[in-house]
Parts: structure tokens; sequence; C-alpha cells
């Protein structure tokens, strides 16, 4: 079980959040936490039950989810992605407020289709396509060898990262081939490249692959002094410098770039992903 909680708000308790899967929870977790984002103003806490792959388990789960609600005095709600009508039956006795994730859609799909789904645990997750797991796993050995410029094999790469140091290059890298199978690069723009005012030979062969990352000098500041405290490499002004010289040369070089201050891996990734195919990447403000 993995528990969370955000900072409480002043006004009535707000209701616990359960994943519950009979796989990993990945799919429940994600949703439920996206439909709970949708109100900001509560305070919920989150909790975790992966693996609840019997009826016998569903029955104890069920129990727990009774436990949580005569603890907090509020009705939990429930995000589950069972796929086994017993164990979901058995959830549903808790008498929470569950929200049947693949329950509601498969009634609907299998209307339309006019044939029952099949269900299976944990298919979307398994490793199930073996070539599919296999790409993943190289694009991720890829992503390491070549992140930070350490490797030049841009031939291979799908993308290149280019940006300051901390500006998300790496996370971005290492999602990117663990969620889509492809070999991303990344390449660190440094006070060298910035003193000649061109970009580093070993990228100009392939540009059509070269997306930047920028951010706001605050936001660089602050994520570097997490790292070297009360150092010039964290210094407002040094962030101001070596970004500000970063985009003029990503620019005069027709580098789309991408401004990641207030976006999550998840969504810059996504954005990457896109200009594959429109190369026409959102320019920071």
């Amino acid at each position: 079980m993995r528990h969370s909680r955000e900072s409480p708000l002043p006004h009535e308790p707000s209701p616990t959040g359960l994943f519950v899967s009979d796989h990993t929870g990945i799919t429940a977790e994600i949703i439920g936490k996206s439909l709970l984002s949708q109100y900001p103003d509560e305070a919920f806490a989150t909790e975790s039950l992966p693996f609840v792959d019997s009826q016998e388990k569903a029955q104890n789960a069920a129990s727990h989810i009774r436990e949580v609600w005569k603890q907090t005095s509020v009705r939990p709600f429930v995000f589950s992605s069972l796929t086994d009508p017993d164990a979901r039956a058995a959830l549903n006795a808790s008498e929470a407020l569950v929200m049947d994730i693949y329950g509601q859609f498969l009634g609907m799909m299998t209307a339309e289709i006019g044939r029952p789904a099949t269900p299976a645990k944990g298919k979307f997750h398994a490793i199930g396509d073996q070539d599919n797991y296999t790409s993943r796993i190289d694009a991720l050995n890829f992503s390491l060898a070549t992140d930070d410029g350490m490797a030049l094999k841009y031939d291979r790469a799908d993308l290149i990262l280019v940006g300051v140091s901390r500006s998300g290059k790496t996370p971005t890298s290492l999602y990117m081939a663990m969620q889509y199978g492809l070999c991303v690069a990344n390449y660190p723009l440094t006070p060298e490249h910035f003193d000649r005012f061109e970009l580093p030979s070993v990228l100009r062969p392939h540009l059509k692959k070269v997306r930047g990352l920028t951010l706001t000098p605050t936001r660089l500041s602050q994520i570097r002094a997490e790292r070297r405290p009360n150092s010039e490499y964290a210094s407002l002004e040094t962030c101001k410098q070596e970004l500000n010289a970063a985009e003029q040369m990503m620019r005069s070089a027709g580098i789309p770039v991408l401004d990641s201050t207030t976006r999550s891996v998840e969504e810059i990734a996504a954005l990457l992903r896109q200009s594959l195919t429109n190369p026409t990447v959102q320019r920071p403000a």
C-alpha cells in the first residue's frame, strides 16, 4: 500500500480516494488522480491497493475501505479497475462511492460492438507484445548511453533534446523511452557554446531531430539551488544569462523550443512526440 496526503484545508474533511486494481494499479491511479485534481480546494488523502486479483482479496479491500470510512467519517471515493465480476461485486459491498472504470465503458462498448469483452487482468501493463517491450528497453538503454552528450549516436536518435543544465532533458528523455519506445538523446548547452555563439557541430547534421527545452530563470534558479545552494551556478543572474544565450542560439538555428516551466514531464513528452509529425512546437513566451 502507498499513502499520500495533501496539506489539509480549513473546511469539512474531504473523502479518501482509493485506487483498487487487480494488477499494478497504474490505470486506476492515473484516472483517479486526474479526476480528483478537478477539485483543487479539496485535501484528498489517497491510497493504492494493487494486485486485488481474487474475490477474497476484494472482500479484504472492502473491509479496509469500510474501516477508512469509519476512521474519517467521510464516505470514500473508490476508483476500481477490477475485471473479475465477482471481485467487483465484493468491492461494491463496501458501500463506498465505487467508480468502476472498466465496467462503465465496457458496457457501452459491448452494446455498440454486439460482442462481450474478454476480461484479462493487467493485460495493458503486462509484457504482452514482446517486440514492443524490447523496443522500450532498447530505447531506455539508448537514452542512458547518450545522456548529457556522453555518446554521440545521433544517427539512431528519434529526437535530440538540448538546453541548459537542469532544464529537464534527462527525465524527459527517459520518460519518452519507457512510455513511447523512442530513442531520445540529450545534449547540454554550456557557457563554452555561448562564448562561440554557435550550435555544437555534432548537432548540426541532425537539426530536424533537435528540440529545445527552456524555462523561466526563476524556476531554473530554484531547481539548481536544490543541487548547489548559494552558488553562482544557481544564481538568478547566471540563469538569466544562460537561458537568454541558449534561446537565441536555438532560435537562430531554427530549433523549435518548448517552455517546460509549468508543465509535467508527461505533458512535455506528449508535446515533443507530437512534434515528430508536426515540427512546430510551442515556443516560449
